[in-house]
């Protein structure tokens, strides 16, 4: 596939990397091994990125309604993320890619928030990509925290209440300092958000495509910013 670099590339590609449970049952797996397959694609995705310009990718790891699952998977997806971190924080050095980490930190296991602290700091002087990480991480969780930091910031008379607006109050979200995403891809033909960046994917492009995520590669990547080039993207205006 052949895609013009010099068009307009996304600032923010968001992922719901969805199906690595359905892709192994398919298949007489495990589900663990379905979740091991993801991480390559997590790999081809991050490098198509990379390769793009592109300059924030940001991943939905693991919600917060994940914690309903069986307690033995969720053993396993918190082992292989911190088998992940072990690995790949070498390559993510070397490549200069910044990785963050939003959600919130409870009750994620206390060696699995050492080794994420970790990984922020000693990538954070990178300049390259930034990678995010939705780790516990809910939408709307996110929207009642910030409402929560901006009540406690005006009790303090830090702020007036009657200053906020919409921009502002990106300041108190988990992805502060971040742009907006300007697409999101989803895997597994599934066609919905799930709770995912409720309030920053407002103007986003969605693409859906229908395999999952442990098949997703780079041509996939690819072939979503093409389409995403060629959209229009409007914000409410007419069209031109």
């Amino acid at each position: 596939m052949t895609l013009s670099v010099e068009g307009n590339i996304p600032r923010h590609v968001a992922i719901i990397m969805d199906g690595n449970g359905r892709w192994a049952n398919e298949r007489g797996l495990a589900r663990s091994a379905g979740h091991r397959a993801g991480i390559k694609a997590v790999k081809e995705a991050v490098s198509a990125a990379g390769e793009l310009g592109v300059e924030v990718v940001t991943l939905f790891a693991f919600s917060t309604e994940n914690w309903s699952r069986p307690k033995k998977e969720i053993k396993m997806l918190m082992r292989a993320l911190d088998d992940f971190l072990k690995r790949q924080l070498k390559d993510l050095k070397k490549n200069n890619i910044r990785l963050v980490v939003i959600g919130r930190d409870e009750p994620l296991p206390a060696y699995l928030r050492r080794k994420l602290k970790d990984a922020q700091e000693r990538t954070g002087d990178n300049t390259g990509l930034t990678v995010v990480l939705a780790l516990n991480y809910g939408g709307r969780q996110e929207i009642v925290d910030a409402a929560r930091r901006f009540a406690r910031a005006a009790a303090r008379g830090e702020v007036r209440p009657e200053a906020l607006n919409e921009d502002s109050f990106g300041n108190y979200l988990y992805t502060s300092g971040l742009p907006d995403p300007d697409m999101l891809i989803r895997t597994s033909g599934e066609m919905r958000i799930s709770n995912f960046l409720l309030w920053q994917l407002s103007y986003a492009e969605f693409y859906f495509l229908g395999k999952y995520w442990p098949d997703f590669k780079k041509e996939d990547f690819y072939r979503a910013v093409k389409v995403y080039q060629e959209r229009e993207r409007r914000f409410g205006r007419v069209r031109r």
